[in-house]
């Protein structure tokens, strides 16, 4: 099943990715009150800074993340999410690798992220990938709720997509 699984970068703005947008907003306020959710509105999606990539089975979007360049050379992952139905697949990790390799095309050699301490699977998955916690990091401030990581990219260190 996985061997039919693109990714690719797409707009944001689709039906079937602003849905999984909006689960990801609905997964997050379960989890978070809305001062400790930081994730980017669709606008912003849109800017030019932002490299969205899309994972789909065919036309069916199982998965999203992007990646948001900064003025200081680093890069942060923003709205990373996969379907509840596409558990299971290494989507998130196949999703990390596009990232990487994008910021590894773009001359970007440090990616920061910011994610939530109820999110065990994120955290271990960024953790296997060779993200260090790190301090908050531009415009955040410390959160107990919020996780802040960052890996330091070199061409050959880019995730194996298997």
């Amino acid at each position: 099943m996985q061997q039919d699984i693109t990714i690719e970068r797409e707009p944001p703005r689709q039906p079937d990715v602003i849905r999984l947008l909006e689960l990801s907003n609905t997964y997050m306020a379960s989890l978070y009150p809305a001062e400790s959710n930081h994730m980017l509105p669709l606008e912003e999606l849109e800017l030019s800074t932002v490299s969205f990539f899309v994972a789909r089975q065919g036309q069916t979007v199982l998965g999203c993340a992007s990646l948001v360049r900064h003025e200081d050379g680093t890069a942060e992952i923003k709205r990373m999410y996969v379907d509840d139905a596409a558990r299971g697949l290494k989507l998130g990790k196949r999703l990390l690798a596009a990232l990487e390799e994008e910021a590894v095309a773009q001359d970007i050699s440090v990616v920061r992220l910011e994610t939530g301490i109820y999110q065990p699977e994120a955290i271990g998955l960024y953790r296997k990938a060779g993200y260090s916690e790190i301090e908050p990091f531009g415009s955040y401030r410390p959160d107990p709720l919020s996780l802040f990581m960052e890996k330091t990219l070199q061409p050959g260190d880019v995730l194996k997509k298997d």
